[in-house]
């Protein structure tokens, strides 16, 4: 385990982004839903800087810590957007939670650094990946409240949602479906130039075999909704298992290659 930066600036704002994403979710509701969101979106600009401090720099650090810090990033930023068609989102607990977490993560387990001479086609094949993981993330937290809001419908209680059950599923369906197109845009970058981007041909890892078992699984869940209607549970396992897959697919590989092997 390594600490993200000696650095003190580094340092610096991974424990404030950490602190000012945790703060709303421990204060529960002492802070308004003003402040509460003044904070979060404080914590989102700490977050944003403390990626660019690590990921800009030379040489840039990533791996499977910094993925999820992006990851989460890029959840944080959706849900900043949608909060202005849908204020009533519950997203206050959930953001605070996962975004101290997802710094802490980083901040301890910074990667590995990329190679100053990696084909340019890196940066594209990284952008395309990390921003599909965000989008599965985002659907994945959406199904969650869709399925709470469900499950409080049945027992006739009041579901606090704050959107419609339907908008929530069809909100969560939109991230899957944009989600899905750059993972293929991901997947076909990575076959097409595999030479150019890794220096050798394709090889079906861990990371390639995961990663085509998630795209299979989320075109059978697109597909099965479209032709045969997939709804609630059922949709959801599948949305829930591709994205397994996905996360196994990068994440879980440098997870042991990082942490477990000691490997870059």
């Amino acid at each position: 385990m390594i600490l993200a930066s000696a650095n003190p600036l580094g340092l610096f704002l991974s424990v404030t982004a950490a602190a000012s994403y945790a703060l709303p979710s421990i204060q529960g509701n002492r802070l308004g839903v003003k402040a509460s969101a003044v904070l979060i979106g404080f914590a989102w600009l700490l977050h944003a800087a403390l990626l660019g401090w690590n990921l800009v720099g030379d040489p840039a650090y990533f791996g499977f810590a910094p993925a999820l810090s992006v990851t989460f990033w890029l959840v944080a930023a959706g849900y900043a957007l949608e909060s202005q068609w849908y204020p009533q989102l519950p997203t206050r607990w959930t953001l605070g939670i996962l975004g101290s977490a997802a710094v802490l993560l980083a901040a301890f387990f910074p990667g590995t650094p990329l190679a100053s001479t990696a084909s340019v086609w890196m940066p594209l094949h990284l952008a395309f990946g990390v921003a599909s993981y965000g989008l599965f993330g985002t659907a994945v937290v959406h199904a969650w409240f869709m399925q709470r809001a469900e499950a409080r419908i049945r027992k006739a209680v009041d579901p606090q949602s704050g959107v419609p059950l339907l908008t929530l599923e069809r909100l969560t369906y939109r991230f899957v479906t944009v989600g899905f197109v750059l993972l293929t845009a991901t997947l076909a970058v990575g076959i097409l130039f595999d030479e150019t981007i890794y220096g050798h041909a394709l090889r079906w890892d861990h990371k390639t075999v995961f990663s085509i078992l998630s795209w299979i699984t989320f075109a059978v869940l697109l597909l099965g909704r479209e032709f045969f209607g997939w709804r609630g549970k059922q949709a959801v396992r599948v949305l829930y298992t591709g994205s397994g897959l996905l996360l196994l697919a990068y994440v879980g590989s440098r997870f042991v290659l990082e942490v477990i092997l000691k490997r870059g």
